[in-house]
């Protein structure tokens, strides 16, 4: 069992970047936290620092174990607040996982229900690549995890996934670059610049093999894992980018840009990732039953 004590002196070590600074903040020698670090380390049987000029700085072992520290303290903090309030009424924790391929428009509409329940919420939002949230879900620290597929074959991950819905795909254009565009959609994206998801992207190999079997080859000038970044160049007129059709007006009217044409050949789907199988938290629940109701089963309007 880790000492905590000691644990809180590496955190304040870790944090200082010395350990004189450090000694200073806990009202300890140099040498008596010099010391401790060193029980600290025995016990881990892993160097956690290492010296470089007068700095110390984390090894990789010791950045994994402050991570953990910054989560201990950080709950043990809100266990103390909790306790200290247990009489008055707070929001419940619902903690989210985005992988950074959904659209941020798309994210906000999906979980803005949770935070309109009668039992009001606290929701917290990590964004990340898939694979890292499906990790941080399969030891609880995370209640759902929002996607653009559902969990993959072969991720050593007990989970369930429950689809929310999906639509298909509207192109946008900046006015300048619609009318330097010839033919009919979807003709004029041939040899016209476009903008495209990143390779993590679900959505990603379908529309190229849309584009390929009507031997439509536009000029990729870039390829982006922030779905917002990409609208932000094609905003600047760099290309034609994607968006899906749900938010297809909300992007007209944001961006400045206007549609040159949509397709449901090409569909982005969005998903509910959680370790149970049917659902039980309140909020992911809210989130699940207004997907189902709302977002994905009105026609858009551009």
């Amino acid at each position: 069992m880790i000492n905590f004590k000691h644990l809180h002196y590496f955190h304040a070590v870790a944090k200082a970047g010395a350990i004189n600074r450090a000694a200073e903040k806990l009202h300890l020698t140099p040498q008596t936290l010099s010391g401790q670090l060193t029980l600290l380390e025995e016990r881990l049987g892993v160097a956690l620092f290492r010296r470089t000029g007068r700095r110390l700085e984390l090894t990789d072992a010791g950045r994994l174990a402050l991570s953990y520290a910054d989560e201990i303290f950080q709950v043990g903090s809100e266990l103390e607040e909790m306790l200290r309030n247990r009489h008055e009424e707070r929001p419940f924790l619902f903690r989210v996982g985005i992988a950074d391929v959904v659209p941020k428009s798309i994210a906000y509409r999906l979980l803005a229900p949770a935070l309109a329940l009668p039992e009001p919420a606290h929701m917290v939002c990590r964004e990340d690549k898939l694979e890292r949230l499906l990790a941080e879900l399969a030891i609880h620290r995370l209640d759902m995890v929002l996607a653009d597929m559902p969990l993959p074959p072969g991720v050593d991950v007990k989970g369930y996934s429950h689809r929310l819905g999906g639509c298909g795909l509207t192109f946008f254009a900046t006015p300048d670059l619609a009318a330097r565009l010839d033919g009919e959609f979807p003709r004029l994206l041939n040899g016209a610049p476009l903008l495209i998801p990143g390779e993590d992207s679900a959505v990603r190999a379908p529309l190229l093999r849309w584009l390929g079997g009507q031997d439509i080859y536009p000029r990729i000038v870039g390829e982006f894992d922030d779905d917002a970044l990409m609208k932000s160049f094609g905003y600047a007129g760099a290309g034609v980018f994607p968006t899906p059709t749900a938010i297809a007006a909300e992007v007209a009217a944001q961006y400045g840009v206007v549609p040159l044409g949509s397709t449901e050949a090409v569909k982005e789907r969005f998903f509910l990732i959680t370790v149970e199988r049917k659902i039980s938290h309140p909020a992911a629940l809210a989130v699940s039953e207004a997907a189902h109701q709302g977002l994905f089963t009105k026609p858009a309007r551009t």
